[in-house]
C-alpha cells in the first residue's frame, strides 16, 4: 500500500484509516489506483449523462461522489472526518456545504456570474471545503461541468487541456496555483485557466 500513498503535487493524503476503505486488496500502486478509479469515474460520469438535472443539495454532491468512486472506496459520498491540508474543519463540511449549494444558486438565478466564472468559482469553493477524503478536485471539475451543462446550458470547462491533472506536469502546476490565487480572492489565473 506504501506506492499508493504517493501522489502528485496537491494531492490530498490518505490516512491509514482511509486506505483501509480501498474495496480492492490487489492494488498497491498509484498507477493501478489511478486505472481502477478511472474505470469508476467512467460509469459515474455515464450515470450523471442520464440525470435531466443538476441539484444544487449537499446530498445530491455526495451521491455524484459515491457514484464516482464508491466502486474503490467504502467511504466514497461520505465527508471526511480527519484534518487535511486543504480544507475546513470536518465539523464545518455539512455547514460550508449548505451555504455554497445556496450560493450557488442564487448566481444562477439572479446571473451573478457568466455561467463559466459561477462554475469555476463553484469548483475552488467544493475543492476548499474538501468534503471528502480523497477525489474532491474530480469530483469538483465533473460537478462544475455538470452545473454548466444541465443548469446554464453551457459547454464544460476544458480542464485537462490535453494534459493528465491526476499527474504532475505544467498543466497541474497551473491549476494548483490557479486555485491557490483563489483561495485569496484573486480569480484571475483561474478564469485563465479556463481560456476566459
Amino acid at each position: 500500500m506504501s506506492d499508493i500513498v504517493a501522489a502528485p503535487e496537491g494531492a490530498t493524503l490518505l490516512d491509514p484509516d482511509e486506505l483501509e476503505g480501498l474495496r480492492y486488496r490487489h492494488i498497491t500502486t498509484r498507477e493501478q489506483l489511478n486505472e481502477l478509479e478511472q474505470a469508476n469515474l467512467d460509469a459515474g460520469l455515464l450515470w450523471l449523462g442520464r440525470q435531466k438535472q443538476l441539484e444544487l443539495t449537499v446530498d445530491q454532491m455526495c451521491r455524484l461522489h459515491a457514484r464516482l468512486f464508491g466502486e474503490v472506496w467504502n467511504w466514497a459520498g461520505t465527508f471526511r472526518r480527519t484534518e487535511k491540508t486543504i480544507g475546513v474543519d470536518p465539523l464545518q463540511i455539512g455547514v460550508q456545504s449548505k451555504i455554497l449549494m445556496d450560493d450557488v444558486a442564487w448566481w444562477a438565478e439572479h446571473n451573478t456570474f457568466s455561467p463559466t466564472e459561477a462554475a469555476l468559482r463553484f469548483h475552488h469553493r467544493l475543492v476548499q471545503i474538501h468534503l471528502f477524503p480523497n477525489g474532491n478536485g474530480r469530483h469538483a471539475r465533473i460537478a462544475a461541468d455538470a452545473l454548466l451543462e444541465k443548469r446554464f446550458k453551457a459547454p464544460p470547462i476544458d480542464w485537462s487541456g490535453g494534459a493528465d491533472l491526476t499527474r504532475n506536469n505544467q498543466r497541474r502546476t497551473q491549476y494548483i496555483l490557479a486555485l491557490r490565487a483563489a483561495d485569496l480572492q484573486d480569480y484571475r489565473p483561474l478564469l485563465v485557466f479556463a481560456g476566459l
